[in-house]
């Protein structure tokens, strides 16, 4: 299929829907399937976000203006993952009992919204990879149209220019949660600091950029835009300067750069297996 066929096969599975609530972060994917369903559906169209500390302030800010610019209605519900049993001690299945819980406020919005269908943005670059969360969007029939259309990141991408959403090239974001390795604690202070560094970074001018959490170390994570701007001696001694005053005693720059899922590396294959099962992911699309 072209991709102008991709998208028109988008559409045509939205049409069929009649009423959606979409989970929206803001990011390429939500806001290019928001914009697809309210462009078919209009006012049946409605988006959901959830406002938790490892979701930044900037982000909900971006997806709030969005909604108010398209004139969509927006619903914000509180999804605090630190209060799920089990969620901050950041087991393998963290992702799973976060979106557990997160689409079950998305279905209660839903529901006081007189929407019949729940939807979410990933896509098909999204199969390859470690994902639990996906189970539970098997588990509660909650469709995922840039799947059920076989987009990917880059089509996602190139269809959001044509259609002038200010997302095209925003940079990839996953919640502050998955700055940690598996197994380390996940509380309010260790979030607030890679929030906090990752604030400053974006500031700096890095587009693409991760700060995962070891401890007293920062990792960083970025494109090679990126490396030039942390390898200069000036932008060196701010960043560890900036990062001790935060609460890291050391600062190190990933050699290998951004790349998705960097923290599913000291998985066992029996774990990635679970977590990427393509029955469960193609049961739902």
């Amino acid at each position: 299929m072209t991709i102008e066929q991709k998208h028109e096969r988008l559409k045509d599975y939205l049409r069929a829907l009649e009423s959606v609530a979409v989970a929206f972060s803001g990011g390429v994917d939500s806001t290019f399937l928001l914009k697809s369903a309210y462009d078919v559906l209009g006012d049946n169209a409605i988006a959901v976000t959830a406002r938790s500390c490892s979701f930044p302030k900037r982000e909900l800010d971006e997806a709030s203006a969005f909604c108010k610019k398209e004139g969509i209605t927006h619903v914000l519900c509180d999804s605090e993952e630190l209060e799920i049993d089990g969620f901050s001690k950041n087991p393998t299945n963290r992702c799973y009992l976060c979106k557990s819980e997160l689409f079950a406020k998305i279905w209660a919005a839903a529901k006081k919204h007189g929407i019949s269908h729940v939807a979410e943005g990933s896509n098909m670059d999204d199969n390859g990879d470690y994902r639990p969360g996906l189970i539970a969007v098997a588990e509660q029939g909650v469709k995922s149209p840039l799947r059920h259309a076989e987009l990917n990141k880059a089509e996602i991408r190139q269809l959001s220019k044509t259609m002038g959403l200010p997302t095209w090239n925003k940079q990839s974001f996953a919640c502050l949660s998955s700055r940690f390795p598996y197994g380390e604690e996940i509380n309010p202070q260790r979030l607030g600091m890679i929030d906090t560094a990752e604030q400053l970074l974006l500031d700096m001018g890095f587009r693409q950029v991760r700060v995962r959490y070891h401890g007293n170390l920062a990792r960083i994570e970025t494109d090679a835009d990126g490396f030039s701007l942390a390898t200069s001696l000036a932008n060196r001694e701010k960043i560890h300067a900036a990062f001790k005053e935060i609460g890291f005693t050391y600062v190190a720059l990933d050699l290998l750069g951004y790349r998705t899922g960097s923290m599913n590396d000291t998985l066992t294959g029996e774990i990635l297996q679970a977590g990427t099962h393509a029955a469960i992911f193609k049961s739902q699309v």
